[in-house]
């Protein structure tokens, strides 16, 4: 397989033979990532290593069908380059419609004008609306208020529609532009989304306690001391999930609710997912603070559930232990009697990912695609 930057001197035509189906591919931007073909014949997965393309000159890819391929009616796909944040789009920028071909024998010629770079750029009409639930949202359980944000899909008011919904801590960090240390872009992320019709979800985005953050995320007795956690869990599940189901078109059952964050706000989101099996059955946990508890015990607090989802992601240039302890704490749950064929857990290490911001940005799409939506055509 050839990954230079030299011009092949070779036309397709003359490196193909004919004998089923093969796709060509040219593009006009190129780079050493490879190029992946996602389609209905393999559930539109966007890594697929048996779908994945041979460069044979810069710019032009091929692919080759196996003769014994099993070919749907009609051949629907995409191209990405290894997810759908680097997903093929136009010359000026915008989405293209799904590929097609009934043919199962000769040669398909493709081209690409461009690919997505982290799921940028979106489309404003595509921007989730941002609604404040409240500036000073009671806590009864810590007898003190917070601002709470809902994001919802950008034809809510327009459809009839019941939605997922995922509940986030650090809401300073998910969408505000001015954040002092950045933010996920979280709405921009979700313009995209849904302009692929994968992302209609509503996120409740809940502040944090600012200089009583690590105490109100901080669960039990650990090195940080005595936190508050479990009454901020009781919190979530027990005051805010009720508000929501009741103010907004939400499908309310365990298999659409999820709960996730990043640091000490990921740790809390573990600890919710665990005391709350019945209520949570997505957990979407970026760079936890695990170091606080490392011998955290995987034991449930109710009765044993199916089809718990988690999303586990660590950069590898956050702390000398982050990926050790993430590693750990997979390798203890998948052992516990708590899992045990029960929970479906996705590990995504960044070996470059650093402890901030722009990384659980880019992060943030692809674990709410395989949270929700990984099953769905694009």
């Amino acid at each position: 397989m050839n990954f230079d930057n030299t011009t092949s001197t070779l036309e397709p035509k003359q490196t193909i033979i004919k004998t089923g189906l093969h796709i060509i591919l040219t593009t006009d931007e190129d780079d050493l990532r490879p190029v992946y073909l996602a389609g209905n014949f393999n559930n539109w997965s966007t890594q697929d290593k048996e779908f994945v393309m041979e460069r044979i000159g810069t710019g032009v890819y091929h692919f080759k069908f196996t003769h014994d391929f099993d070919y749907p009616e009609t051949l629907l796909y995409k191209f990405t380059k290894g997810d759908w944040s680097e997903v093929e789009i136009d010359s000026e920028g915008n989405r293209t419609e799904n590929r097609s071909t009934t043919q199962h024998t000769g040669v398909q010629k493709e081209h690409v004008g461009r690919w997505r770079k982290n799921w940028l750029p979106f489309k404003q009409n595509y921007l989730p609306q941002v609604l404040l639930i409240s500036d000073e949202f009671e806590i009864p359980q810590l007898n003190r208020t917070r601002k709470i944000w809902a994001l919802l899909p950008h034809d809510y008011d327009t459809s009839d529609e019941s939605y997922p919904v995922m509940y986030l801590q650090d809401a300073q960090n998910l969408f505000n532009e001015n954040a002092e240390f950045g933010n996920w872009e979280i709405d921009k992320k979700l313009a995209v989304m849904s302009e692929y019709k994968i992302g209609k979800i509503i996120i409740i985005a809940i502040e944090h306690a600012d200089e009583d953050r690590i105490q109100e995320y901080n669960v039990g007795r650990t090195i940080l001391g005595k936190g508050q956690g479990k009454k901020y869990i009781r919190f979530v599940t027990k005051t805010l999930k009720p508000f929501v189901d009741n103010n907004f078109r939400t499908k309310k059952d365990r298999a659409n609710t999820g709960i996730g964050g990043s640091s000490m706000g990921g740790l809390i989101s573990i600890f919710s997912g665990l005391r709350y099996p019945k209520v949570f059955g997505k957990l979407m946990i970026f760079s936890p603070s695990l170091w606080v508890k490392p011998e955290m015990k995987i034991k449930m607090d109710e009765e044993q559930t199916e089809d718990t989802k988690i999303y586990l992601y660590a950069g590898g240039d956050e702390s000398d232990t982050m990926i050790e302890h993430v590693k750990n704490f997979k390798e203890r749950a998948i052992a516990s009697e708590f899992v045990k064929d029960k929970m479906k857990i996705n590990l995504s290490i960044n070996k470059e990912g650093k402890h901030n911001e722009t990384y659980w940005s880019d992060e943030f799409p692809k674990a709410i695609e395989w949270l929700f939506f990984n099953t769905k055509d694009n």
